[in-house]
């Protein structure tokens, strides 16, 4: 079904440890608005659209929130891999080291563990395309916040790249409601029930 190409979407090459910013960005990895959960959503959701193109939406930016979901994994490594103690203490993620060491562990930036109960799948395409649009617009403006609280160029590029694949994913949602609003309205306009 997926051909996996053994690179990142986008080059993630981070020189530098920052306990500090790979506790903020792992909010994107398994945080409520994070790739996980919007991966979840988005391939839990496919198998109730009403047409064709809303399917693919669902399965094509579904399946680009795991390579998202990589590219952030990546970066909290690189950011922890080579931090010392002292710069984990010093940076106030001791309690997720004791917890986790430097493993990437699915979570908030505040510490929540991911849940599915952060997740919307209702059955009703209009109602899950309008979740979805929302969904990015959050994920965008926490690349936003994350960008305002980075300084190291290695980790500003990535986020950028990411926050802009929401501004076309949420576009791409916009595009498959209209879709599925004109596939409902022709469906009542010609229904056979309304022959007479």
């Amino acid at each position: 079904m997926w051909m996996y190409d053994k690179k990142l979407e986008f080059p993630v090459k981070i020189k530098k440890p920052d306990p500090r910013m790979a506790n903020l960005i792992l909010t994107q990895y398994g945080g409520p608005d994070g790739e996980l959960g919007a991966s979840v959503r988005y391939l839990s959701q496919r198998f109730s659209m009403i047409t064709p193109e809303a399917k693919a939406t669902l399965n094509d930016i579904g399946t680009e929130e795991l390579a998202h979901l990589e590219m952030i994994g990546t970066m909290v490594r690189q950011l922890t891999q080579n931090a010392s103690i002292k710069e984990i203490e010093d940076s106030g993620v001791a309690a997720y080291y004791v917890e986790h060491d430097k493993a990437v562990y699915p979570a908030g930036a505040s510490g929540v563990p991911f849940s599915a109960a952060a997740l919307q799948s209702k059955g009703d395409p209009i109602t899950d395309l309008t979740e979805d649009m929302a969904a990015e617009q959050k994920a965008r403006s926490t690349y936003e916040y994350l960008l305002n609280m980075a300084d190291d160029p290695d980790v500003i590029g990535p986020l950028k790249f990411l926050r802009e694949r929401e501004i076309v994913h949420f576009q791409r949602f916009g595009e498959s409601l209209r879709y599925v609003q004109d596939y409902l309205e022709n469906r009542k306009r010609f229904s056979t029930a309304n022959i007479k």
